[in-house]
């Protein structure tokens, strides 16, 4: 299973960016996806989750200015991040629960990360 994330880059305070987070490869279904963040110098922090059913849980600094989505059909995730600070600044990794066959037990995945800066 690979997850690839894209749709890093840079933008400015108050701006939007949007990430995805495509799974490929042996999947029976996904369980959790997320997204987390690590900052320089600072430990991995959750970003956001959302189950299969489509249960939501954010981090509060994100609560109000983040939107995460997912796409079971095509195994994809997104974050759409507004209203951009400074403090958003970090490297942005997506997670995934994966049943790789009916049946086996749920594997944890992670995508490569995807740099995302604020500044103006």
């Amino acid at each position: 299973v690979q997850l690839q994330a894209s749709g890093g880059g840079s933008g400015q305070p108050g701006g939007s960016l949007r990430l995805s987070c495509a799974a490929s490869g042996s999947i029976f279904s996904i369980n959790t996806m997320g997204w987390y963040r690590q900052a320089p110098g600072k430990e991995r922090e959750l970003v956001a989750t959302i189950n299969s059913g489509g249960r939501i849980n954010y981090a509060d600094s994100v609560k109000g200015r983040f939107t995460i989505s997912r796409d079971n059909a095509e195994n994809t995730m997104y974050l759409q991040m507004n209203s951009l600070k400074p403090e958003d600044t970090a490297v942005y990794y997506c997670n995934a629960v994966v049943q790789t066959r009916s049946g086996s037990p749920l594997y944890n995945y992670w995508g490569q990360g995807t740099l995302v800066t604020v500044s103006s």
